[in-house]
């Protein structure tokens, strides 16, 4: 029975545990910020386009306030809660009390 209580090892071995917690937040901050870059750029260039209707002054205002804007509520409202769910989970030994959580820890 206690044997089950127990988090299994990873299969990357011991100096992997401490790294862990902070390794996958840090790598989803990346990732995120790369795809969040992306849209940014995007809500930029649709804006620039029109500048027909808009005045090349004033897409280029709207451009940039929207796409940093965009880039900033992108960030905090999914980047910031998903980086803090993934290091409580890595930091608990058995955070939901569910063993396919110690299972797919020990891959982690």
């Amino acid at each position: 029975m206690e044997k089950n209580n127990k988090q299994s090892k990873s299969i990357w071995g011991k100096w992997w545990t401490p790294i862990r917690k902070w390794f996958y937040p840090a790598w989803l901050i990346y990732e995120v910020t790369i795809r969040f870059y992306d849209y940014a750029l995007a809500v930029h260039s649709y804006f620039m386009e029109q500048q027909n209707y808009l005045g090349e002054i004033g897409a280029l205002i709207l451009a940039v306030f929207c796409s940093v804007v965009t880039f900033i509520i992108c960030t905090f409202y999914l980047t910031i809660p998903a980086c803090f769910i993934l290091y409580k989970f890595f930091k608990e030994d058995n955070l939901t009390k569910v063993r396919f959580e110690e299972r797919i820890k020990r891959f982690f």
